[in-house]
């Protein structure tokens, strides 16, 4: 510990391509994921000695498959770090990647750290099915089976039933509440997979995406740079009869990993490189569950006055699109706030999804984006299931 904060940097960051559900990735565990995109981060930075990592941390939201025993440590190990590089593995759910960062970014602040990858994973092609162990062995009859890839799972039964809801019904019951109707959320879809096309075709993902081994795989697998509105508005609700939330207007399933270098000033000497961005505030905050989605209206009101900063000098904003509905009623809650800095290259309703993993990516997407500006404000937010919302405001 020391009498100072440290400034904490962004030195790179790094993610796969997103596979969609089943698709290009389905094959890969989770932690060959986590373990190729750390690879791919050091090897961008040969001037650091692995050996002066102090400690990796990775987001995951499930851990109830191949990626169980610490899948940070586990990772470390595949990637051929030295033994000597810990890790740990945080989950906050749909925040996972994000806690990670900050995680790691407390860590180099208060001196324990000089040095640390953080970052996230999720298969969620891969997620188990997993069958409660029975009160005795041999039961006589039929045991319920599970799917472990997203939402509740074995509730417990002291819980109101109004906080346990399906998250798409949480979505729908946002969009209620913000007045956000469907032809809205349709054109923020279309708007992202528009964004996200345009934003490959021009090379803007070329300088943080990196390569699964053994995977053909050279873009975002999920989006759809041939959807229109009238596409979408064919959909048929999924979660309520005559409701607004579509497959359409929501994230997909997904898969992939990223990584980001962090380090205070000493290990950016060691690194021989101009950071991205540097870290100035985070916060966290709760939210009645079934209201999960608009978690982060507060968050990012506490993190960017904690950085002395206001929304209306926002000039890049990553919100992770777990559905159209309650990114948009977010962003309507933050007055002066202009739509055009949000999610430029497009979000999660066309990049994908991967839970453990969004975090560390929205993180590097705005990392990027506010060096190759040169200057300015950032910040990355997310919607957390059981009603939490998380931020993080990064500057150069």
């Amino acid at each position: 510990m020391t009498d100072r904060l440290h400034d904490v940097y962004v030195v790179d960051a790094v993610r796969t391509p997103i596979g969609k559900y089943g698709g290009a990735l389905s094959g890969v565990r989770p932690d060959d994921l986590a373990a190729g995109v750390l690879r791919s981060l050091l090897a961008r930075t040969p001037g650091l000695d692995p050996a002066r990592i102090d400690d990796v941390f990775l987001g995951n939201a499930n851990g109830a498959g191949e990626e169980n025993r610490d899948v940070a440590r586990m990772a470390v190990l595949l990637a051929g770090l030295p033994v000597s590089v810990p890790g740990t593995t945080v989950n906050r759910l749909c925040g996972s990647g994000l806690e990670a960062v900050v995680q790691a970014a407390r860590a180099i602040a208060v001196g324990d750290a000089s040095v640390a990858v953080a970052g996230g994973v999720e298969s969620m092609s891969r997620a188990p099915w997993v069958v409660p162990k029975p009160a005795r062995g041999f039961p006589a009859g039929h045991q319920e089976m599970y799917s472990t890839t997203l939402g509740w799972r074995m509730v417990n039964p002291r819980m109101p039933t109004e906080w346990t809801v399906p998250l798409g019904e949480g979505a729908e019951l946002v969009a209620e509440r913000y007045g956000v109707g469907r032809e809205a959320q349709d054109a923020f879809a279309l708007d992202s997979h528009r964004k996200a096309a345009a934003a490959w075709a021009a090379g803007r993902y070329a300088g943080e995406v990196v390569p699964v081994d053994g995977v053909d795989l050279d873009r975002d697998e999920c989006i759809r740079d041939e959807t229109s509105a009238a596409a979408l508005a064919r959909l048929k609700p999924v979660f309520r009869e005559g409701g607004t939330v579509t497959a359409g207007n929501s994230s997909p399933l997904n898969d992939g990993a990223a990584a980001l270098l962090l380090t205070d000033e000493e290990g950016l000497r060691a690194c021989g490189r101009e950071p991205l961005a540097r870290i100035r505030a985070s916060a966290v905050t709760g939210i009645e569950p079934q209201l999960f989605g608009a978690g982060p209206v507060e968050a990012v009101r506490r993190a960017l006055r904690k950085a002395g900063r206001a929304v209306d000098g926002v000039q890049i904003m990553e919100v992770n699109e777990a559905f159209a509905a309650q990114a948009l009623a977010c962003i309507g809650q933050w007055p002066g706030l202009d739509p055009a800095v949000v999610n430029p290259r497009g979000g999660a309703i066309a990049l994908g999804h991967p839970l453990g993993a969004s975090g560390a990516r929205i993180t590097g997407a705005v990392a990027h984006q506010l060096a190759a500006a040169g200057s300015g404000t950032g910040v990355a937010t997310l919607c957390i299931g059981v009603g939490q919302g998380i931020a993080l405001v990064l500057e150069r």
